[in-house]
């Protein structure tokens, strides 16, 4: 199972394409270099290596086509999907329509969220910090990690 830790800057070229840092090169299973790129939950790019994005295709594809909500979440999360791979200077071309949807200028920050990356505008992930409080913090880990009922597991 792929799984990826920390944060990278990166740039854009004027042509939308990116070096991918090496330190995520290094966390990648040795030569992959295909991936499905797609609009995030919040206004920012995935990034899946197709060892990842693959299991999450399979489960789609198995839903209810007669389900009006699935088709809506079928159009949402797969309408902009789109393969992209490494050149041979190790960097990827962003789709002009992806990059828009998420405000990427020319600061980029590339971070880690489990088996695939987030790609965000260098400012706006910047404020998503600077708006979020330690208080705040400590009291979303304690909601979100909490199993079973108790606390400090």
């Amino acid at each position: 199972m792929i799984g990826f830790l920390g944060e990278y800057e990166a740039t854009l070229d004027a042509k939308g394409r990116f070096l991918l840092p090496a330190g995520f090169k290094k966390q990648l299973l040795e030569g992959e270099s295909s991936f499905i790129i797609n609009r995030g939950f919040e206004k920012c790019l995935t990034l899946y290596p197709m060892q990842s994005w693959k299991p999450i295709y399979e489960k789609i594809s198995q839903l209810n086509d007669f389900d009006p909500k699935v088709r809506e979440f079928r159009r949402q999360f797969l309408g902009g999907a789109t393969e992209v791979d490494l050149d041979s200077a190790g960097r990827m071309l962003l789709p002009p329509t992806l990059k828009e949807f998420a405000g990427l200028t020319k600061d980029i920050i590339l971070v880690a969220a489990t088996n695939k990356i987030e790609i965000w505008d260098a400012g706006k992930y910047k404020q998503l910090f600077e708006a979020f409080s330690p208080e705040a913090f400590s009291s979303l880990a304690q909601e979100v990690m909490a199993v079973g009922g108790t606390k400090n597991e």
